[in-house]
């Protein structure tokens, strides 16, 4: 498998391609710090356009959060935190659930976390999401505390 190929393939406009190369790149990042080389560009991804894309990379942010010797996750820690209320809920859910992940690896930005997501105003989403985004930042909270 060349790591280089399948990173590429996480801005595939084909969702199911660019997922399940999401899969193996998670997968990858839990037993090594094979992908820890890419971690700049997960940063980058974080902050594109497409809202997949930025899902992606916030994900993959997170599970190399075990890999972090750099403290590069330290440096950008602001940027990633106002994805806790990104414009898409969809990101903003996935991306509260993997904190806790980040916590455990990276305890000195534990309390930072917990603030930012006590300080998150659901209230910029439709009715309809949230309760969902609420019920997430409690359940991320509970974890991390």
């Amino acid at each position: 498998m060349n790591i280089e190929e399948v990173v590429k393939i996480l801005y595939s406009k084909n969702s199911k391609e660019a997922y399940a190369a999401l899969k193996v790149l998670l997968n990858v990042s839990a037993q090594s710090d094979e992908l820890y080389p890419y971690f700049d560009q997960f940063v980058a991804m974080s902050e594109d356009a497409d809202s997949y894309i930025r899902t992606r990379g916030l994900l993959l942010i997170a599970a190399n959060a075990r890999w972090d010797e750099d403290n590069k996750i330290d440096e950008c820690i602001d940027q990633l935190l106002k994805h806790i209320l990104d414009e898409k809920p969809i990101t903003s859910r996935q991306f509260i659930k993997v904190l806790p992940e980040i916590a455990v690896y990276k305890p000195d930005l534990a309390a930072d976390i917990k603030e930012a997501l006590r300080l998150a105003d659901t209230e910029i989403y439709a009715d309809s999401m949230q309760p969902l985004v609420y019920k997430d930042i409690q359940a991320a909270l509970k974890k991390i505390t």
